[in-house]
């Protein structure tokens, strides 16, 4: 007999599937707008170790040439991936789903634990709530870099305006270059996300659309 584990509530799904083709979209977007002045990367000394991005990666992707129309859906979508953030952090504020997600004094020292047994370099099972040490880090850092984005977004795009925010960042520059290091991280986070949901199988996947997970 299969017994029905309720695991994720309707509207964290929500959330969920609306979050995710928006920051897909924010982050396609900001490609269109960083071609127009690439200038980061990666140098020892005057040894160039990468580029990002080389002009074959734009041409493979076809994002060359279209800086209008990445400023346009960014700063639509900016709008909508603010809305949703903020309403996601006040439903776990006010639902207390935030006692799942906090990390907790034990989670670096567990998430520890969960990276080994992950590589297969340690059979020892990790403790396992709803969520798991490593996933509460790494979901509470996803929320503040979310934040992050937007903030130093505006400060990048009103710098005269609010230029107050601006400062905060350290600058123009500065905050140029926290809102590409923010974007490059949840790209990681994205392909690591994808691999853990790959990972873990249809259930767990199955969970976050219907909202119950099925177990013998």
């Amino acid at each position: 007999m299969q017994k029905i584990i309720h695991k994720h509530s309707l509207a964290i799904r929500w959330f969920h599937w609306i979050n995710f083709p928006l920051l897909f979209v924010m982050i396609w977007s900001g490609l269109l707008i960083y071609w127009a002045n690439g200038i980061y990367k990666i140098e020892i000394g005057e040894t160039l170790i990468f580029k990002f991005f080389p002009k074959g990666f734009y041409d493979f992707l076809g994002l060359s040439g279209q800086l209008a129309k990445g400023m346009a859906w960014h700063f639509a979508t900016m709008w909508l991936f603010t809305i949703n953030g903020i309403l996601y952090v006040l439903y776990t504020m006010i639902s207390g789903e935030w006692r799942l997600i906090l990390p907790t004094k034990n989670s670096f020292k567990e998430a520890w634990q969960v990276v080994l047994f992950d590589f297969g370099l340690s059979k020892l099972t990790p403790p396992q709530d709803k969520y798991n040490a490593a996933q509460k880090i790494v979901y509470t850092l996803v929320i503040i870099m979310g934040f992050g984005s937007i903030l130093t977004g505006w400060a990048i795009f009103r710098p005269i305006q609010i230029s107050w925010l601006t400062t905060i960042f350290g600058g123009y520059k500065a905050a140029r270059i926290e809102h590409f290091v923010l974007t490059i991280g949840f790209c990681l986070f994205f392909l690591v996300h994808i691999i853990q949901v790959i990972k873990a199988g249809w259930k767990n996947f199955q969970s976050m659309i219907t909202g119950f997970e099925t177990k013998k």
